[in-house]
């Protein structure tokens, strides 16, 4: 059976409820089973993409390398304007698209094109001391290894094919909704 983005979108407004927050009118689902993640506008899915997420089990833990659960925000919109591939270090973009680096940077898994950072929302859970998202610099981002965007992968991110995180940066706002679930 495939994944009900709306049923999960109705899971968001009770965990927003549960925890004082006010809904936004758009955000993002997350499926790690799915490998696939909605794109929500007033109650509607306006996109789906496939995705990445960690080839670790899913885990707020510091240091797990798995993807955190749960309900967060984004914090951070980095690289407007840049192009396409770009590669990113230290949240800052390098000069070098990565069609252009080294071939053992290009063996590693490097965040490129766009970068929406992660906040956690939820105390103890995914935000806090040794579960902090954000600490964790758990973000949306493009990839180099593009190929193996629908299958566990990364580090604990989710990334994205590089058009396709271009296009979601330019609807997504800071302070967005983005609930990652099973």
């Amino acid at each position: 059976m495939p994944f009900d983005f709306l049923e999960e979108n109705a899971r968001v407004n009770q965990s927003c409820a549960a925890l004082s927050i006010t809904p936004t009118d758009r955000r993002l689902i997350i499926s790690i089973a799915a490998q696939q993640m909605a794109l929500i506008e007033n109650d509607k899915v306006v996109g789906i993409f496939t995705i990445s997420t960690s080839k670790n089990p899913p885990s707020c833990l510091a240091d797990s390398y798995g993807t955190p659960k749960g309900l967060h925000a984004i914090a951070d919109r980095i690289g407007d304007s840049e192009a396409e591939g770009m590669v990113f270090k230290g949240r800052v973009a390098t000069g070098q698209l990565y069609s252009e680096v080294s071939p053992e940077d290009a063996a590693r898994n490097l965040i490129t094109s766009r970068i929406l950072r992660l906040r956690g929302l939820e105390t103890g859970k995914n935000s806090g001391a040794g579960c902090d998202s954000y600490a964790r610099y758990i973000y949306i981002h493009g990839t180099n290894h593009e190929d193996r965007i629908g299958q566990p992968f990364s580090g604990g991110c989710v990334e994205m094919l590089n058009r396709e995180v271009i296009t979601l940066f330019d609807r997504i706002k800071e302070g967005d909704l983005v609930w990652i679930g099973e």
